[in-house]
């Protein structure tokens, strides 16, 4: 069994939604439990991290507190963001999401934080990068497998570029992967570089080869069964935890 001292703790942000449960209904913070077992099973220690507005200072502060981060998926960013407007079919996070979530990401990439982007999180962690999205992508590749079914996951095939640090954490070169997404990586952000395709063209995953862990993937790893991307968050918030440790001790 893991030892509690080498047990990362793994910040996962999370929607803010109006719930229902038992006689209430209420505006919660929330989040699919798939994310905190993903999580859990990976060896890590999941804190849900809520909309708020946070100032870079906050953010610093917050990523020094973490061993890794989850930037989870979700609705739209705010097209304004990356400097677009609006389609018709893009829908907003609610609350201060993207406040929160491009804070966070900036501050994980100065500080080396451990980051795995899921769905919306590549879209967060391209727009942060000063990249722009494809809003609905029927409109580009004329289908919609990549969200084929409201409410639920579908899949298709994703195709892993050779030599990236995603085909060494994943091993495999193409696969099926659960999806449920519109929009996606338009131009890409500064220092991303692409790391899986699907079958049309789209950008389905992308990485910054210059830090130890950094990468975003437009499927949903969380629902499916290969563990993989989470093992290696947690296995690089792990080495980064004993590092941060071994340096605040001292020699002995």
């Amino acid at each position: 069994m893991t030892d509690a001292l080498d047990r990362p703790v793994i910040g996962i942000t999370c929607y803010e939604e109006e719930a229902t449960w038992n006689s209430w209904r209420r505006v919660a913070a929330l989040l699919p439990v798939s994310y905190i077992r993903a999580i859990e099973r990976a060896g890590g220690i999941p804190v849900l991290l809520p909309p708020q507005l946070v100032t870079a200072e906050d953010a610093d502060r917050l990523i020094e507190r973490l061993d890794g981060l989850v930037v989870a998926g979700g609705d739209d960013v705010e097209p304004s963001r990356y400097g677009h407007e609006p389609h018709r079919a893009t829908v907003v996070a609610g609350g201060e999401r993207d406040a929160l979530e491009l804070s966070a990401v900036g501050a994980a990439m100065d500080g080396g934080l451990p980051t795995l982007a899921i769905c919306r999180g590549i879209q967060v962690l391209n727009v942060a990068r000063g990249g722009t999205l494809i809003q609905h992508l029927p409109d580009v590749v004329g289908h919609d497998r990549h969200s084929p079914t409201p409410g639920t996951h579908g899949t298709h095939e994703v195709r892993v570029e050779a030599g990236t640090r995603l085909s060494e954490v994943l091993g495999w070169v193409s696969a099926d992967v659960p999806t449920h997404h519109h929009q996606a990586v338009g131009e890409l952000g500064r220092g991303l570089t692409p790391a899986a395709f699907a079958e049309d063209g789209i950008v389905e995953a992308v990485e910054d080869q210059g830090v130890p862990f950094l990468i975003g993937v437009q499927w949903h790893p969380e629902v499916g069964e290969d563990p993989a991307l989470f093992e290696g968050l947690v296995a690089a918030a792990r080495e980064r935890l004993a590092t941060r440790t071994v340096s605040q001790d001292g020699p002995n």
